[in-house]
């Protein structure tokens, strides 16, 4: 019974544009703890228990957050369903991790890096230097890049299809960066399969998050990185870089950074502008270009 409400919970928040691909697992994987305890309504201790499965406190309660939003939900039709209290395994706020915003020189060994990546005279080395390009100069997230197909690489640009909102949106190439996928798609022919996915491994299969992951931080281990305490790279890096290096391209008055956000939010996919924000960071020279601006404000000049 209490699977068969989470399945219809499952539904309801797909068809309102959630993907709830993770939450679908750990939610039936609830069910099943519940289950074994007879249980078919949401109770706090049970939901507590399982939460405490997790590893860490904030991924304790991750999941417990996934169970109260159900039990909410739930709740509307049957209050036999418990409310489940807020944070039971971490109290504070967490921190956010600042992010490894790659110099051009590192991005550079990085690329370069890939031309050792074994086995040697594979497609490999060629399909990780065009992945992690296609990352850094576009932005795309890692789960667009993955569902890419040959018929998405067109004239015009990428035809992302399959987005984080369900939303299809058209991203224009610089020439160079064409060029390249192109190239990478002639070589592509050689070990290709009857998987149409752009980027796939020397098997003719596609690639998986977690070989296209564990590539990245292979190849960081090679890299000279200037780090701070605590400070841990991770590919979705390449998307802050991205971001950062679009607002450092863009000189002017206050309005022209304005445009230039709103058409960085829509090249990024984002649903909010506010979205977009999350991806900025501090840089020397950002910061230069707002203190020329502030020193503008002061001697009573639009910036």
């Amino acid at each position: 019974m209490l699977k068969q409400t989470i399945d219809r919970y499952l539904e309801l928040r797909h068809a309102a544009g959630f993907e709830m691909k993770v939450d679908r697992g750990l939610l039936h994987d609830f069910a099943r703890f519940a289950a074994d305890r007879c249980e078919t309504w949401v109770r706090r201790q049970t939901a507590i228990d399982w939460a405490a499965k997790a590893p860490s406190p904030s991924q304790r309660e991750c999941r417990l957050g996934m169970v109260r939003r159900f039990a909410d939900h739930a709740r509307a039709e049957d209050p036999a369903h418990e409310i489940i209290p807020p944070k039971v395994f971490a109290s504070g706020r967490r921190r956010r991790t600042f992010p490894q915003i790659f110099s051009p020189e590192e991005l550079c060994q990085l690329l370069d890096a890939t031309a050792n990546l074994r086995p040697r005279g594979s497609l490999r080395p060629l399909t990780y230097y065009t992945l992690f390009g296609l990352l850094s100069a576009t932005g795309l997230r890692i789960s667009e890049a993955m569902h890419l197909v040959v018929d998405d690489v067109t004239a015009d640009g990428l035809i992302v299809r399959k987005t984080k909102f369900r939303k299809s949106r058209m991203l224009p190439l610089h020439e160079t960066t064409q060029a390249i996928l192109e190239h990478y798609l002639q070589q592509r022919q050689t070990v290709a399969g009857r998987d149409n996915r752009v980027f796939i491994s020397t098997k003719g299969r596609a690639l998986t998050y977690a070989m296209i992951n564990g590539t990245f931080h292979f190849l960081l281990k090679r890299l000279d990185l200037r780090l701070k305490p605590g400070q841990r790279p991770r590919i979705h890096n390449l998307r802050h870089l991205f971001a950062v290096r679009a607002l450092e391209k863009c000189s002017g008055d206050y309005d022209r950074v304005t445009r230039q956000i709103l058409a960085l939010s829509t090249y990024l996919g984002h649903a909010h502008v506010t979205d977009t924000y999350w991806y900025l960071q501090a840089t020397p020279c950002l910061m230069a270009c707002i203190a020329d601006a502030c020193e503008l404000f002061i001697q009573g000049e639009k910036p």
